[in-house]
């Protein structure tokens, strides 16, 4: 009676697994909290480049109509013609989605400004005014 003999060497342990998925459990507990605060600064660093943009179509309303949108009509006199603008030559933007910020709120528009013609801002992340340096407002 001939016995083969087991080769040690071949598959994996379930101890050797577990070692496995803990080390990996480990490696994505450290990683994924980086991963997310580099993903809250590339929304705010988005908004800031949507905001520079609407900016720029706001101009190039008042450019037109030689007014900037009033609070009533907000943003999206810059995309359908308000009601009695002379001379508009819109839409300066392609659609409703580009009044979005990353967060899918809407930008906020004020004119006048305080010191300005006009002030652009969204209230970031957390969708409220003030917070901290992550979730804080982002104005132009």
């Amino acid at each position: 009676m001939s016995k083969k003999k087991r080769n040690l060497n071949t598959g994996y342990t379930m101890l050797e697994m577990m070692v496995v998925l803990a080390v990996i459990a480990l490696i994505a507990g450290i990683a994924a909290p980086r991963l997310m605060e580099n993903f809250g600064r590339a929304k705010a660093k988005a908004a800031e480049i949507q905001m520079g943009t609407i900016k720029s179509a706001v101009q190039f309303f008042f450019l037109d109509t030689g007014r900037y949108p009033s609070e009533a009509e907000g943003l999206e006199a810059l995309i359908q013609t308000p009601e009695g603008a002379k001379n508009w030559r819109g839409p300066y933007l392609d659609s409703q989605e580009d009044l979005n910020d990353p967060w899918g709120r809407k930008y906020s528009l004020r004119a006048p400004g305080a010191s300005q013609p006009f002030e652009l801002w969204t209230y970031g992340r957390d969708g409220k005014e003030g917070g901290t340096s992550e979730d804080s407002d982002i104005s132009l």
